[in-house]
């Protein structure tokens, strides 16, 4: 299992391998410090917040175990959020979706719903994945909904998973969705979008 960086296009969303030329717009949509009350950085403001997560990934993506995309708006052609494939285990068939954020404007959306099909579909229908898994603070409960509204189950939390930039011991919430679970969960999603 080879996992780079590639364009994935769905209807609404496309998902660019990250890059600095996206900064500008992301800058726009990453205004509101509600986006980063969760993520695990720099809360001091929105633009420190941003950075933190774009040299991480860009490190991560560096380093091989993580793979950054920018989400953007089909409609606009604006960069409107950012996610990464990470805890990349290519013996175990394995990845994770997460580091994951949109624009407000773009929570509960058709582009929302379709970033997270695109990176399923990629990952079992042209990686071969056994297991994609996401985690949210225990905390996050909107999180949480949107994860299950994928049709993944929850598995259970890690206790004192992580420390937060401010000194929080999170608990991580666990999800995943198996190769046999993933047709019904692309039908719902499928459904989902197309509503």
């Amino acid at each position: 299992m080879t996992v780079s960086a590639v364009t994935l296009e769905g209807r609404h969303a496309r998902l660019e391998p990250l890059e600095e030329r996206h900064l500008d717009s992301l800058r726009r949509h990453a205004a509101d410090a509600e986006i980063w009350r969760w993520m695990p950085v720099p809360r001091e403001s929105p633009e420190v917040s941003l950075r933190s997560w774009y040299e991480r990934a860009q490190a991560g993506a560096t380093r091989g175990d993580m793979v950054p995309w920018a989400i953007v708006d089909r409609a606009s052609g604006e960069a409107v959020g950012g996610t990464t494939y990470l805890d990349i285990a290519p013996s175990d068939k394995r990845v994770e979706i997460g580091a994951t954020w949109h624009g407000r404007a773009f929570w509960r959306t058709a582009i929302n719903t379709e970033c997270k099909f695109l990176l399923l579909r990629h990952a079992f229908e042209a990686l071969g994945c056994n297991r994609v898994q996401l985690k949210t603070d225990l905390r996050n409960e909107r999180s949480q909904n949107a994860i299950a509204r994928l049709g993944a189950v929850r598995e259970g939390v890690l206790r004192a998973h992580m420390i937060m930039p401010d000194g929080w011991v999170r608990d991580s919430v666990m999800f995943s969705i198996l190769a046999a679970e993933w047709p019904a969960a692309k039908e719902r999603l499928e459904q989902l979008m197309n509503r």
